[in-house]
């Protein structure tokens, strides 16, 4: 677990809404070179590496890039109106501190996203006003107040905006962070990496770290030929209706795609049931993963999905070290056993 927390610790410590993923993606490659292998970076910015392994080629892919924003508007005031970038909602964005990154000259600046006229003792809508887009805004901790000013700084349309992580780890094993989707996944997999060294691998493996999951076409591209399977490993929804929670690994029958490949689910439940891990069979309403992608884009693949529980999905979400011990396990039973 410690070295899973560590990666998590620098993953989250590195901006990477999609779009912005290049320093994220460099990470992982040298990480994965630093153990040995040969990575190779794909045209569209995701990371790709075979750890080893004959025969039955299975994908265990997980995603680098997060939610974040982009700046739609300098405002006349010289505040920006932003646009987000996947499904940031903007209710979990308010009051949150933020980086946005000029595309030129390598200038950063901090700012807070607020509500339009946000003081309580000069706006007594504020409560009752919806919490979207066009009514909120990101304040810039520089003197601006003219959209002259705020171009001056450097700040363009198009400029990415990167929300804080907030990243933290209770003594009683809990993880609360932003984008443990699915930074906490690259984490398990990066774990699996180095396991994997010690040798035991029962088939062919590759790792796919993808970096546009979250807009749909992270896995659409660069499959590796001889794949048969791809297990996207993402985070396991916690919810009403729903049978997984933060301490258990979750297996996805189905999602808003439709259902995974029976045989496969099986498998994996199988390997669950055999290991005596804290498990949960759920399916997903409001989902899609990279393994549906794959084969949205016409790839012959059985895909499953799995994942750590992770509570308040795309907003600041919570897992414990148990759910993320039971993903792991799973992975290894599935692949090392």
């Amino acid at each position: 677990m410690e070295y899973v927390l560590s990666q998590l610790k620098n993953l989250t410590s590195i901006d990477s809404p999609t779009g912005f993923t290049k320093k994220a993606a460099e990470y992982v490659a040298n990480e994965l070179k630093a153990m040995g292998y040969e990575p190779k970076t794909t045209l569209k910015g995701g990371v790709l590496c075979c750890i080893g392994g004959e025969g039955h080629p299975v994908i265990l892919s997980a995603h680098l890039d997060t939610l974040g924003a982009m700046v739609a508007e300098i405002k006349g005031n010289g505040r920006l109106r932003v646009l987000p970038l996947g499904g940031l909602q903007p209710n979990n964005a308010e009051t949150e501190n933020c980086t946005i990154y000029t595309r030129f000259g390598n200038k950063k600046y901090s700012g807070t996203m607020q509500m339009n006229d946000p003081s309580v003792h000069v706006n007594r809508e504020y409560g009752e006003q919806k919490r979207k887009f066009d009514s909120m805004e990101i304040v810039i901790d520089e003197k601006t107040s003219s959209k002259d000013e705020t171009a001056a700084l450097g700040i363009e349309v198009g400029d990415i905006v990167c929300f804080d992580p907030r990243t933290v780890i209770t003594e009683s094993g809990f993880i609360k962070s932003r984008f443990l989707d699915d930074k906490l996944s690259v984490a398990m997999l990066l774990d699996v990496a180095r396991l994997a060294k010690l040798g035991g691998l029962n088939r062919k493996v590759y790792l796919y770290i993808t970096v546009y999951e979250e807009v749909g076409h992270g896995c659409s591209a660069s499959i590796p030929a001889d794949a048969e399977d791809i297990i996207s490993v993402d985070m396991g929804c916690v919810g009403g209706g729903l049978g997984c929670d933060e301490h258990k690994v979750s297996i996805c029958a189905k999602d808003s795609h439709g259902p995974y490949n029976y045989d496969l689910t099986t498998e994996l439940i199988g390997v669950a049931k055999a290991k005596n891990l804290d498990y949960a069979i759920d399916i997903y309403p409001y989902y899609g993963s990279d393994a549906d992608a794959a084969l949205d884009a016409g790839n012959e693949l059985r895909h499953g999905l799995i994942g750590a529980g992770v509570y308040a999905s795309h907003g600041y979400e919570r897992s414990h070290i148990d759910g993320v011990r039971n993903t792991v396990e799973l992975i290894k039973g599935y692949i090392m056993e």
